[in-house]
This record gives C-alpha cells, sequence and structure tokens, in this order.
C-alpha cells in the first residue's frame, strides 16, 4: 500500500475519528488507568506534531506524533494504524517520518511507551531500532504499580 505522511492539525475530523479508534483498541488491552493518551486538543500543543497517513484515495489510514520533552529528546506519541492497512508498512512509514523531523529538530533521542500486549508495535519499535530501557520523564515518577503493563523504549539518533 503506498502512503504518503504529513503533518497535520489533530483538530480534524478524520484525525478524532484515528484518536477514538486507537482509544477504543487500548480499553481491553491495560486498565484504563494505566493508559497514557493524548487527547486532540493535548496533541494540538505547541510541544507535539501530528503526523497523518493517507492511502491512495487520501483516507487517513494511520497517525503519529512527536512531543517534543526537551531540546535533545522528544516522545513519540499516539501511533495507530486501521485494521484495514495494517502489515502494510504504514507504521514504518509514520516512524521514518517521525524520525526524519526529529533529527530536523537536533533531538539526539526518541523515547515511547507502549503496552506489553501490543505485540505489533513492540515488534515495529524493536525492528526500527528502538532498544528498552527504564522508564522516563514523568512515568518514572509513577508508582511501580502504574507501569506494570508498559514497556519504554529509546533510540539515539
Amino acid at each position: 500500500m503506498a502512503v504518503t505522511v504529513s503533518i497535520e492539525t489533530p483538530l480534524q475530523d478524520e484525525v478524532r475519528v484515528l484518536v477514538g479508534e486507537l482509544n477504543d483498541h487500548l480499553l481491553p488491552l491495560s486498565p484504563i488507568e494505566f493508559q497514557f493518551k493524548m487527547t486532540v486538543e493535548q496533541m494540538a500543543g505547541d510541544d507535539t506534531t501530528v503526523f497523518v497517513a493517507r492511502n491512495e484515495a487520501g483516507e487517513a489510514v494511520g497517525i503519529g506524533a512527536l512531543k517534543v520533552i526537551s531540546a535533545n529528546e522528544a516522545e513519540v506519541k499516539r501511533m495507530y494504524t486501521r485494521a484495514v492497512a495494517r502489515g502494510r508498512g504504514v507504521g514504518k512509514a509514520l516512524l521514518a517520518r517521525i524520525e526524519a523531523e526529529a533529527r530536523n529538530a537536533a533531538i539526539r533521542v526518541l523515547r515511547l511507551e507502549t503496552g506489553v500486549h501490543q505485540t505489533a508495535a513492540i515488534g515495529l519499535y524493536e525492528g526500527w531500532g528502538f532498544r528498552r530501557r527504564e522508564p522516563f520523564g514523568h512515568y518514572a515518577d509513577l508508582p511501580p504499580h502504574s507501569i506494570a503493563t508498559s514497556v519504554f523504549y529509546e533510540k539515539l539518533l
């Protein structure tokens, strides 16, 4: 599947629908209080860049976001590919664009959190060169039970 990935506002109906689908997808995977989500309003903040993957027909089939944490580090957030487009390189295309944007902004470290039951995502991240690490940033300040269903990664750029 050929996709294009571009920076877009999260404050559009197609992105709201994708974020809703992502939230629904995550519900059975871990307790809601252990899910670290961003709303589209939060994604519209100055510290976050949202990427939308579109198929040949222009339909939004995936999203991802890059949230800047400091001058040197950023977090990959809200990665999601619609079920009909999974296994077709959408996640890789999103990660490639996110990483390129991070490099362009002189970010040296990309980090992320994902759920222990998200095996496809884990495979994508590990295949993309992310390595497991201890909780970082605000996750490190949470009680251990709050992050028991999470896996943390980083990639040096």
